[in-house]
């Protein structure tokens, strides 16, 4: 705590060490750093904060406002889970987050380790959140040699013995600044550790080396086409993707299931927009989702019909308004050679 009070990382939804912060910071700072690293989340939680000053704020927000804001994050189904996390604390709650973990934990996107931390680090309750970080200097700390992601509900008891009556909250955000900057994954900077001489991992010379993990399968890889279709204005057909899923309520251009044999040219036709003639474009976009690789085709056709529920016509110059996400990004790159 010591090196906390004269080290700590500077964000913008910390409070000053002894102090605590506000729980709709917390709350959307822990969301958007979910498999997402700090540097990357800053600026967004800086507009959102701008845009959004506080959670009534974002619930009256329109959803497709909150995933346009979103884009470039990821794991769309964070940004919906917010939302509506937001409209239940805002309805139900009169805009006050619970303050204990049982409550939190029934509120949409919120699961144990986002409870535990705004619990925490907004109200001062004792409790234990363990991140990607916390993980790494528990497993050192402790020498634990069981790899991830067994191991995690091992770490949660070591981490929750460390924790301590007072400050809980500062103590938490002192471990994850510890792995985030002294307690490195590849090489671990142990002469600055304050932790270094409890350190069993540092004793054994093995601390470099955790924690471990159990090999990872390998990602398979899917394949579908994508159909830009334009219009005798140029505009784009679009359609709306399942609120639940794979990028959730985003927008796209119609496609094929993705799946993991490729696609024969015979196979195509059924799931066109349009019967028109499609001219395929060399090449493929390639985008790598958590578990699988994505390869799209990209076929291009002139044709107009009227749009089906969840579909639009776009303008190219006014794709920028939509919420589009990164793998749908990439194919109009594609395909309208931009």
């Amino acid at each position: 705590m010591t090196w906390y009070d004269g080290q700590h990382r500077k964000l913008p939804w910390r409070a000053p060490p002894g102090e605590l912060a506000a729980p709709y910071h917390v709350w959307l700072s822990e969301i958007m750093l979910q498999q997402t690293v700090v540097k990357t989340v800053i600026p967004y939680f800086l507009h959102f904060l701008q845009r959004w000053p506080t959670v009534e704020d974002l619930a009256a927000a329109e959803l497709d406002q909150v995933l346009h804001a979103w884009q470039g994050l990821g794991y769309y189904a964070r940004a919906r889970n917010l939302h509506k996390c937001a409209q239940v604390v805002a309805g139900e709650h009169n805009g006050a987050f619970p303050d204990t973990e049982d409550a939190l934990r029934t509120l949409p996107g919120i699961g144990p380790y986002t409870a535990a931390a705004v619990v925490a680090i907004a109200f001062g309750r004792k409790a234990s959140p363990v991140d990607g970080n916390i993980e790494r200097v528990v497993s050192r700390r402790f020498a634990v040699t069981a790899p991830l992601p067994g191991v995690k509900p091992e770490l949660r008891r070591l981490a929750a013995g460390l924790t301590p009556d007072q400050r809980a909250g500062d103590h938490a955000q002192a471990l994850m600044d510890l792995g985030a900057t002294v307690c490195l994954p590849r090489a671990p900077l142990c002469d600055r550790c304050p932790l270094s001489e409890a350190c069993e991992g540092r004793k054994q010379d093995i601390a470099a080396s955790l924690p471990r993990r159990q090999p990872r399968a390998k990602r398979p890889t899917r394949y579908g086409i994508a159909f830009c279709l334009f219009d005798e204005a140029g505009r784009l057909l679009l359609r709306r993707r399942p609120e639940k899923g794979l990028l959730g309520g985003m927008m796209e251009v119609p496609s094929t299931p993705w799946r993991e044999q490729a696609w024969q040219a015979g196979e195509i036709s059924g799931h066109a927009p349009l019967h028109t003639e499609w001219q395929s474009l060399p090449g493929t976009v390639v985008h790598v989702f958590t578990h699988f690789r994505l390869e799209l085709a990209v076929h291009t056709g002139n044709g107009a019909r009227e749009t089906k529920s969840g579909e639009i016509w776009q303008a190219p110059k006014d794709l920028g308004e939509l919420a589009l996400p990164t793998v749908m990004k990439k194919v109009l790159r594609h395909g309208l050679k931009l």
